[in-house]
């Protein structure tokens, strides 16, 4: 029987019984933490063949992935095998194994808080206020969530994890206004996170055509072939390429005899299906125009009032109805059956004015038209228009008690007279014909739904998918309706103005354009029913009356005629291949790992921030993104790792707890601010420090001080020596070695290393050019990135402390800082001599990983580092990404790589360069289940970029076999010589052990 699938009883008692059969890991994949159930860690459980199979489904309704429910079945398998003489190394990856493959199933205990789990707990907190306590401990706050969320068996680890994100000072306790804040800031910026997923926005300002006539626009509308058609009330139509590049103008109502009198246009439609242009005139005449030549083709003429407004729309294969709306407040409506001959018809009769004409008398007298005229409102109608989802006719006007108005084409007739008139049509070859009658009729109540709006409607626009009316008018409102119940409006917009006089629903982005008469344009949304964008006049350049709009749902684009013609064009989100992932939608400027929290986090270069977790690559958490945040440059993490440091382009630092969004503290100087380049935090003895540096070429120290309460916070004075003697140009990064050690790099290339004890000097030095170099222009000087290391290797040669730095051409310098900044030696890290923009070492000071600016990352064992050597041959490189790297971390513990680019993605790595995944990827992974990597595919976007191609060259030259075990050994002697050219770029994105290709 397959999983998943339900049993059915043959039996009615059987059928109570019924229940969903799943896999047998469901116990291991649920919420709840059976670490003292039955099956764990050596107790006897059922056979797994004998077992009841279950879904493999989490608690949360996502299926589990494949990877996953493999993984679980051999661990579930393997967890009773083993021996006494397995290493405790081997138990305890295996522990790790499970327990992080349980954490993919398990839900947050914040996001199961209901109203009246918030009541218990409050209640509970209220008791130990009782007893004196006005916060409690992780063990309480342990067993007041178990009791008052009914959750008996949840893990300590959930409940600790819980508790370490309330108390982010790590003061130990936490007290109920805490956990409120707590709570109700998460639950503002997941607001605000679904808020920013639907930002929209015009291209400002609008493209302006200018009009020279000065006459008045009549309507808009899009052609089939994406192209804009236009017609004034001259009678002079304009064909626009969508980007408003006049194709061409011609004046169809002077086409003909000269003494031909002059009409003007009311308002005109296209009919594409029949390739026809559609006008109604102030002659109370219906033209139509050939839509690809303009010609003549026929008209329809002698009708009893002027059609203001007119409409078409198709009824049916080779069915249409034509419909205006005139100054009597009628609803016209024409049916023609058999439109393509009906029209061929009445193009051959005789022409008046060079016009192939029919009277309307004449024309209903066809078998294929009819002619129904309802008597529908008290003012002249303002909009008609036919909508073939509904099969309805909507039309509107400015009188209050039948503002707008929603009835069928035809009146509807009861069973017997539709038996009646089928058997007629069937058996006696009758049509159903409606006589013309210009005495307008009256719906009847059933035939139609009255909409009462204040003041009226001048607009409005009907939806099907989203069963939602929109309408506005004078009263400056927007009101949106259930057309099916006209009682109350579902909601009220509010925000223009002035009176509104178009609206558009965008029905796949669930959104509502409207304009008003002041040239205001806004987009709001459907389920939130607030304001998205807003333009106007000032912002988009249109300027004078509005006569004329129309959106363009294919092109995206919104056209408005006034003074001039002008197009504003919706800003559409770049669609991504299939097969490409990204974590963000802009340039990642940082990201870290939270050891606390098993939490990576990145940011933007909109100040987004997001958490994710570190064990699946799924996001947790989004916050920031707001009006008065400037681009994050930056970030660290506090010594706990609870807290979140960012720096930004408006030179503020802010600490953040980073699992609810709250900004805790905002640290800034007085008066001008620069941009913060780098930030860190600082140990001095037992007191911790906020230290940044950037444009302002300084350094800025702040005390870490969670108990002041002051949100903003001042440096402390900046150190003298730093003055007199500091950088000269923008500081770029600054790195600690405890105990007192600081360095800073600046973007001519120095070097400082100060003692943070005195805030005195210790050495400068400034980047070496090699010899090849001095001749070059424009090197870029900058050092991007520093880093000590401490090594007993080092010691052969320099003192135990060195500090390494980016330096030009992909180098990597290597410094002696205790003998006054001696430079021991440099080698080439970017094989493509390119910039070294991050830099990170293992814990124990023997690997270096380098990230260039074209995103590859290459492994350096420290330990073969010689003075003499100008190569160091690289343990492993790989391309990790397209664009610069800009956040690199090594995670020891994991064994893991952690990079960032600007190419939008965050990535996990093995040490050996083994395609983890992206964070944001579809899929999760487990950090220590090789089974669910990408290894070995690497991401797409690195796959198809030409830089990372092979190259054409070494595929057709004969190589020899020595040459191919050898590869760096035939560069160094044969390649030397030859310029670093774009063809040296295109190597293999997959990694590359050198090492292990010289061993093989």
């Amino acid at each position: 029987m397959p999983w998943g699938k339900k049993v059915r009883s043959s039996s009615a008692s059987g059928r109570l019984e019924t229940q969903q059969m799943s896999s047998i890991l469901f116990e291991v994949g649920r919420t709840d933490n059976r670490a003292t159930g039955p099956g764990f860690w050596g107790e006897k459980v059922q056979d797994n063949i004998s077992a009841p199979r279950r879904e493999s489904l989490r608690e949360d309704g996502q299926e589990q992935p494949e990877w996953l429910v493999r993984e679980l079945l051999r661990v579930n398998v393997r967890r009773h095998s083993v021996t006494l003489g397995e290493d405790d190394e081997i138990m305890r990856r295996q522990h790790h194994r499970i327990c992080s493959t349980r954490s993919l199933c398990s839900l947050k205990i914040d996001e199961m808080i209901s109203l009246d789990h918030l009541q218990k707990l409050k209640l509970a907190f209220e008791e130990f206020e009782a007893d004196g306590l006005r916060s409690i401990d992780v063990n309480h706050f342990g067993h007041i969530v178990k009791k008052c969320l009914g959750l008996p068996k949840t893990s300590s680890e959930q409940i600790q994890g819980l508790f370490k994100r309330i108390d982010f000072s790590g003061q130990g306790r936490i007290s109920w206004g805490q956990f409120c804040s707590h709570m109700l800031q998460k639950y503002k910026e997941k607001q605000e996170t679904a808020r920013r997923s639907k930002q929209v926005a015009f291209t400002l300002p609008a493209t302006v055509k200018s009009l020279c006539r000065g006459i008045a626009v009549v309507n808009i509308h899009s052609a089939h072939d994406g192209t804009m058609v236009s017609v004034g009330e001259d009678g002079v139509l304009c064909h626009w390429s969508p980007e408003l590049k006049p194709l061409r103008t011609k004046n169809i109502f002077n086409e003909g005899p000269a003494n031909r009198k002059s009409k003007w246009a009311s308002d005109f439609t296209l009919m594409t299906e029949l390739n026809k242009l559609m006008i109604g005139t102030g002659d109370r005449e219906i033209q139509l125009y050939e839509l690809s030549t303009l010609e003549p083709y026929c008209q329809i003429n002698g009708l009893d009032t002027v059609p203001l407004t007119v409409d078409h729309g198709n009824t049916g294969p080779d069915k249409c109805c034509i419909l205006y709306g005139d100054t009597e407040g009628c609803v016209n409506i024409i049916l023609i059956s058999s439109v393509g001959d009906t029209l061929r018809l009445w193009n051959k009769l005789p022409k008046i004015e060079n016009m192939p004409n029919i009277a309307a008398d004449n024309a209903v007298l066809s078998p294929n038209v009819t002619f129904v005229r309802w008597k529908v409102h008290h003012d002249w109608v303002t909009k008609a228009k036919y909508f073939p989802s509904f099969q309805a006719v909507v039309s509107s006007s400015n009188e209050e008690s039948s503002s707008l108005v929603i009835g069928c084409v035809l009146p509807l007739t009861d069973a017997e007279q539709q038996l009646s008139e089928i058997t007629e049509v069937c058996y006696e070859g009758k049509t159903k014909k409606v006589q013309l009658n210009w005495t307008p009729q009256l719906r009847a109540s059933c035939d139609q739904t009255v909409f009462p709006v204040y003041k009226g409607v001048k607009t409005f626009d009907l939806c099907r998918t989203h069963s939602l009316l929109v309408t506005g008018g004078m009263d400056r409102l927007i009101r949106m309706w259930n057309p099916h119940f006209s009682g109350r409006p579902t909601g009220v917009l509010k925000g223009h103005s002035a009176p509104v006089v178009y609206l558009h629903i965008l029905s796949e982005e669930r959104q509502i354009l409207s304009v008003s008469t002041d040239n205001t344009v806004k987009i709001w949304d459907i389920q939130d029913q607030h304001c998205l964008f807003t333009a106007d006049f000032k912002a988009s350049g249109i300027h004078g009356d509005m006569s004329a709009c129309s959106y363009s749902s294919a092109l995206k684009c919104f056209y408005v005629a006034a003074d001039c013609m002008a197009v504003l064009s919706l800003k559409i989100r770049p669609r991504l291949h299939s097969r490409l992932t990204v974590s963000h939608d802009e340039t990642v400027m940082c990201c870290g790992y939270s050891e606390e929290f098993r939490q990576v986090v990145s940011c933007t270069e909109r100040s987004v921030v997001k958490v994710w977790d570190f064990d699946t690559g799924r996001q947790v958490f989004e916050f920031g993104s707001t009006n008065d945040l400037s681009a994050t440059t930056c970030m660290t993490f506090d010594p706990n790792g609870r807290r979140l440091i960012t720096g930004g382009r408006d030179g503020c630092l802010r600490i953040w707890n980073f699992n609810n969004g709250q900004c805790l503290k905002t640290l800034r100087k007085q008066g001008k601010c620069h941009e913060v380049c780098d930030c860190i935090f600082l140990q001095v003895n037992r007191n911790f420090y906020v230290t940044s540096v950037g444009r302002a070429r300084k350094i800025d120290v702040y005390p870490d001080k969670p108990e002041d309460l002051h949100h903003v916070q001042r440096p402390q004075p900046t150190w003298q020596d730093d003055l007199r003697n500091g950088h000269r140009e923008d500081i770029l990064c600054v790195v600690q070695c405890p105990p007192s050690l600081l360095a800073t790099s600046s973007y001519d290339g120095e070097i400082i290393v100060w003692d943070v004890v005195t805030g005195r000097v210790q050495c400068r030095f400034v980047s070496p050019l090699l010899a090849e170099n001095q001749n070059v222009g424009e090197l870029d000087l900058s050092v991007p990135s520093i880093i000590f290391m401490k090594h007993s290797k080092l010691h052969q040669f320099s003192s135990v402390t060195a500090l390494l730095s980016s330096g030009v051409l992909g180098c990597v310098n290597l410094w002696d800082v205790l003998s006054g900044g001696k430079c021991v030696g440099s080698f080439k890290a970017s094989r493509f001599q390119k910039k070294i923009t991050k830099m990170a070492k293992t814990d124990k000071d023997t690997l270096l990983y380098a990230a260039d600016r074209i995103g590859y990352i290459y492994v350096y064992n420290i330990e073969k580092f010689a003075p003499e050597q100008k190569s160091l041959q690289a343990e492993n490189f790989w391309r990790a990404h397209t664009g610069r790297i800009t956040g690199l971390q090594i995670v020891d513990n994991d064994q893991v790589v952690l990079t960032s680019s600007s190419d939008y993605t965050v990535r996990l790595w093995s040490e050996h360069g083994e395609f983890i995944g992206t964070f944001g990827q579809s899929e999760s992974w487990g950090v220590h289940i090789s089974s669910s990597w990408k290894h070995p595919a690497v991401p797409y976007e690195v796959l198809i970029d030409p830089l990372s191609t092979p190259d054409r060259e070494s595929l057709t030259v004969n190589t020899r076999l020595s040459d191919a075990i050898n590869p760096d050994k035939t560069r160094a002697h044969g390649g030397e010589a030859k310029s670093e050219t774009h063809r040296k770029l295109r190597l293999s994105p997959t990694s590359i052990r050198d090492t292990k290709i010289g061993e093989d």
